[in-house]
């Protein structure tokens, strides 16, 4: 039941407003509720407010309570105990995102993992809580059961009776790693058909992520992707991904030690955590290798991890290796200059697939010397683009980039660079040779002023200035080299820049998502917090290209803070519990209407059998 206000207008043109109260009853035949007037108070400018009172008191008393003269005590106990109200917790962000961990169906495919392996099935909840802590309020596996028992409403997981402990938490992380092929397959299939991917690009690219201790990890035997392999390999490393092996130069660095024989499948020996080329600038420390592969929407589809010393070049063909059998027609591979080794060409370009690499134009390469060689004229795509294709090669197209904006930026930076370098060799000349070869070495070791740097027949140091006319030719330039014949030299170089998606992912997972600092020392541990911060990654980019508009995009870190205010409040009495949720704003309205979710009901949870306690 409820009161409603029914207006009819006078032939004056005034209106006449009047209360009612109705309720709402089911009209089978018409298949539609019909509403009821059960009792009319009549004009509201005229209502007996006196009686609707005593109404009022009636009721109250009826149901154990009298009522107060006014204020906020206008009900207040009467021989049993009222509503108290006992706390309010966030529920917007968490439920958004199980709505949408529901609509991709990884909650029944891991719930199904689970019962194939033996596993209780509210390992799928445990997961989940780890994933939307990891999105909501990232912190480590134990404050994340604390932040889980009293800082949120978790669907499912809250107000029942299983308390998510961090061993529970561990074991769920192991269990993950256990099904992870699995895993990352359901759910690139799940997305791919929701959201209808376009999956002809797939871009790849790499990161290295740090950890906070002097010691690397001990070498291990591992196979050529980078997995323990013999007396080492850990017993759920059986089902992690697999793909045609990729030579020994694709797994880590390193060989047997002191004659020791190697067991089968063996491609070297390597620390998970161990010292390698930093992409943090911190090559003092311990690092994993983490790659990434993303679609054109910037959905990323899986993760790899590799020991901290593995090489990027060899990397992709893994990558491919891995996603060949995941029913994908033809996909051109897009990845930076790191990947662009003939092997790689080769491999990418295989069973009719190709690729769009960007290539080293200070390498020297008789590609990129014939390239900048070529004449042409450019083509403006862009106010900051403009391309031109050039003939080097029978198989493969070149394209040369050109950014206005960028020659600007790195003549800047070169003029920087060449003064601080006259400010050093300013006046050597006086030097002795011994001192201006030691000057010479300590440039050396800043390849930014070395390479402008030439030293005279007779030891003087000097500005090359040949050096510095060659760079200039470079200003704003970049070479793509591409297997495919149909693409326009507008969409290669397009398509190119959309590399910048993964770019977007590493940064969000490092900043937003706080992928580091991994609070793990083991490695399977390791890998299974990449998961769950891809897992995390992958519905915050659902929720900012299905909830984008045209004159505005949606951020994660802005949705989440939108939806964090949206509460359910929980209220205990004699008859039980119950949760009743606050007034959603209108972008949370928004929110759920773009990802067509529904939003929680006002009556969250109504438990008349669950005592009355904190």
């Amino acid at each position: 039941m409820y009161v409603r206000t029914s207006t009819r207008r006078n032939q004056d043109g005034s209106k006449v407003s009047y209360l009612q109260l109705a309720h709402n009853e089911w009209d089978p035949a018409a298949k539609t509720a019909r509403t009821k007037v059960l009792y009319s108070f009549g004009r509201a400018d005229q209502l007996d407010r006196a009686a609707i009172e005593r109404l009022i008191g009636a009721l109250t008393r009826l149901v154990g309570t009298e009522p107060a003269v006014s204020g906020p005590d206008r009900a207040r106990v009467v021989g049993v105990p009222g509503l108290e109200f006992t706390e309010s917790r966030p529920l917007g962000g968490a439920w958004l995102l199980h709505g949408l961990w529901h609509r991709l169906g990884i909650d029944s495919l891991l719930r199904r993992l689970a019962g194939r392996t033996g596993r209780d099935p509210i390992v799928e909840r445990v997961l989940f809580a780890l994933v939307a802590n990891r999105a909501l309020a990232p912190s480590s596996k134990l404050a994340a059961t604390s932040w889980v028992a009293s800082d949120v409403h978790i669907p499912g997981l809250t107000g029942g009776d299983y308390r998510v402990s961090d061993d529970a938490c561990y074991r769920a992380m192991d269990w993950l790693i256990a099904v992870e092929a699995d895993l990352a397959r359901g759910v690139f299939d799940q997305v791919a058909h929701l959201l209808n991917l376009e999956v002809d690009l797939i871009f790849f690219d790499t990161t290295s992520t740090y950890f906070e201790t002097e010691q690397a990890d001990e070498p291990v035997w591992r196979d050529a992707h980078g997995h323990r392999v013999g007396p080492d390999s850990p017993s759920t490393n059986a089902t992690t991904g697999g793909g045609a092996d990729g030579g020994p130069e694709g797994g880590p660095e390193g060989g047997p030690d002191d004659g020791e024989q190697a067991p089968e499948g063996a491609a070297g020996k390597a620390g998970f955590r161990t010292h390698g080329k930093s992409k943090d600038s911190r090559d003092d420390l311990p690092q994993v290798v983490v790659g990434m592969a993303v679609t054109r929407d910037g959905i990323p589809v899986r993760v790899w991890c590799w020991p901290g010393n593995t090489t990027d070049s060899p990397l992709i063909r893994q990558v491919r290796d891995d996603l060949r059998d995941w029913t994908l027609g033809k996909v051109i591979w897009v990845a930076d200059r790191g990947f662009t080794s003939a092997a790689n060409r080769r491999h990418l370009s295989a069973g009719g697939d190709g690729y769009i690499l960007g290539e080293k134009l200070r390498s020297g390469s008789a590609e990129a010397t014939a390239a900048l060689a070529r004449p042409g004229r450019y083509q403006d795509i862009t106010d900051n683009l403009r391309v031109k294709e050039v003939k080097v090669s029978q198989t493969e197209r070149f394209i040369v980039c050109h950014n206005p904006d960028a020659a600007e930026r790195d003549a800047a930076v070169r003029a920087n660079l060449i003064a601080r370098l006259e400010a050093m060799i300013a006046g050597t000349d006086r030097l002795s040779p011994d001192k201006r070869a030691e000057l010479r070495g300590v440039i050396s070791t800043r390849p930014g002023l070395a390479r402008f740097l030439r030293s005279t027949p007779t030891g003087l140091l000097r500005i090359d200035a040949a050096a510095v006319a060659a760079d200039t030719k470079l200003d704003g330039k970049y070479l793509l080299r591409t297997s495919d014949p149909h693409l326009s030299a507008e969409d290669i170089a397009l398509g190119y820049k959309q590399l910048l998606e993964v770019e977007r992912g590493w940064r969000d997972m490092k900043q937003v998502l706080d992928l580091r600092p991994v609070f793990h020392r083991l490695e399977e541990r390791i890998r299974a917090h990449v998961l769950l911060c891809w897992l995390a990654l992958l519905l915050a980019r659902i929720v900012e290209t299905r909830a984008a508009t045209h004159d505005d995009s949606t951020t994660w870190p802005r949705a989440r803070d939108e939806l964090q205010r949206l509460h359910v409040g929980t209220f205990a009495g004699p008859a039980g519990v119950f949760r009743q949720t606050s007034t959603p704003s209108p972008e949370t309205r928004r929110l759920h209407t773009a990802l067509d979710i529904a939003l929680p009901p006002r009556i969250l949870d109504l438990d008349p059998e669950q005592p009355a306690t904190r």
